[in-house]
């Protein structure tokens, strides 16, 4: 089992990384380093990213290669359980204005705008990290044939809630933001709200699945 790399980020921080591609299980057990971690009287923050994790520390690196070697030698330790999620289901209003590119995508993938729905609609998602902007989820678990690249100019404002593919992962936009990725429909559930506690809908480990709520030709 390969583990990380691990790089010093200025004098008070490390970056454990994974190399590409990001699955299931390395998230898993980035998650289940981040939890032990944060739990270190040296760690003051964990950020786990893609494929990755940065240990924020309370003071600058007494002794590096004695924190990278104690991040190695656990590594081969962790259970691949990580973060128990919820079960998310997130209704979608597939095509027309909501979904602009649905088009664009069946004519990339060769399939009918109702088959890229059918079977976008029919996976099951994990929530692989939380970045971009609060509330955005990259989400793997997207079928290998609706993967599609992202504009090559992004637009200049998306409307919250656009459910869309960016290469091989599909995500929300929880607010309108400039964006390139492929927009197949819109959800009404808001994804951030920062009066709430957690204020984002989505975390780390939950899995998703997206309901048709109606398809716009």
């Amino acid at each position: 089992m390969q583990g990380p790399q691990i790089h010093p980020l200025g004098d008070s921080a490390l970056l454990c990384s994974l190399p590409a591609p990001a699955t299931l299980t390395q998230q898993q057990r980035i998650w289940a380093l981040a939890e032990l971690a944060d739990a270190w009287d040296e760690v003051a923050e964990v950020v786990p990213g893609m494929n990755n994790l940065t240990l924020i520390l309370k003071s600058p690196v007494a002794d590096f290669d004695a924190l990278s070697l104690r991040i190695g030698k656990l590594w081969p330790q962790l259970q691949a359980s990580g973060t128990e999620g919820r079960t998310v289901e997130i209704p979608v209003v597939y095509g027309g204005a909501d979904g602009p590119d649905l088009e664009a995508v069946a004519r990339h993938t060769g399939l009918s705008p109702e088959e890229v729905v059918k079977r976008h609609s029919g996976g099951q998602y994990v929530v692989y990290f939380i970045g971009f902007m609060p509330g955005f989820a990259y989400m793997g678990g997207l079928a290998p044939e609706l993967a599609t690249p992202r504009h090559a100019e992004p637009r200049v404002s998306i409307p919250a809630g656009s459910v869309g593919i960016g290469g091989e992962q599909t995500g929300i936009y929880p607010l309108a933001s400039p964006g390139g990725w492929q927009l197949l429909g819109r959800t009404s559930l808001p994804l951030f709200d920062p009066a709430h506690n957690p204020p984002t809908l989505l975390r780390p480990g939950d899995r998703v699945r997206f309901t048709v709520e109606r398809v716009v030709s």
